[in-house]
């Protein structure tokens, strides 16, 4: 799954622009490709609030700059660094987890997912937050470390560390990589 992957962090004059980001976009298309050729749903997510922000709640509050996300903003600041594919899930959210307010994990548990690759960003906050969510649901959260990004390098690290301590395990993209490319095989008593 890929974590709100978009402009604000990506593109250096956006309002969340990331020191890293390009090798954090590059490591993300390579899972991508990756997933799709072993045959493995690619998720996607995206922060999107109506345009006079009501659904922001507490967390717009408390970070006014969440306000590039509301519907109509000017920048295009929402829109993805790389490109879902036609069949591919884009979960709208208003928090930080990709679960919460959302019915991911229905989805995930009708497409028989039990594991979930996570890149994205930012690895202290919607990255984080969607990890320990997966776990809460029961799902296995394997954070790819090359492929997330924050706003410094010890941020990404400590939570990197804290994560891999409790909630995740934190693999590296080589690791990722050779999972994905691996094909779906068929689950028990399927045809």
């Amino acid at each position: 799954m890929v974590v709100d992957l978009v402009r604000a962090y990506t593109d250096p004059a956006g309002p969340f622009a990331l020191p890293e980001a390009d090798s954090v976009v590059a490591a993300t298309a390579e899972l991508v490709d990756a997933a799709r050729t072993g045959g493995h749903p690619v998720f996607w997510t995206e922060v999107r609030y109506s345009p006079g922000m009501a659904d922001g709640g507490l967390f717009a509050r408390k970070v006014p700059a969440l306000r590039a996300f509301a519907a109509g903003a000017e920048g295009g600041w929402g829109e993805q660094a790389l490109t879902p594919g036609p069949a591919e899930v884009l979960v709208s959210k208003q928090y930080a987890s990709a679960f919460f307010g959302t019915s991911f994990a229905a989805t995930l548990t009708t497409a028989g997912v039990d594991t979930l690759v996570v890149a994205g960003v930012s690895t202290s906050g919607c990255v984080r937050a969607t990890a320990m969510d997966a776990l809460n649901h029961g799902f296995r959260p394997l954070v790819v470390e090359q492929a997330c990004g924050d706003r410094t390098r010890a941020l990404h690290e400590n939570n990197l560390a804290d994560l891999d301590a409790k909630y995740a395990d934190v693999v590296d993209a080589a690791e990722a990589l050779e999972r994905l490319r691996a094909p779906l095989s068929p689950a028990p008593g399927s045809r």
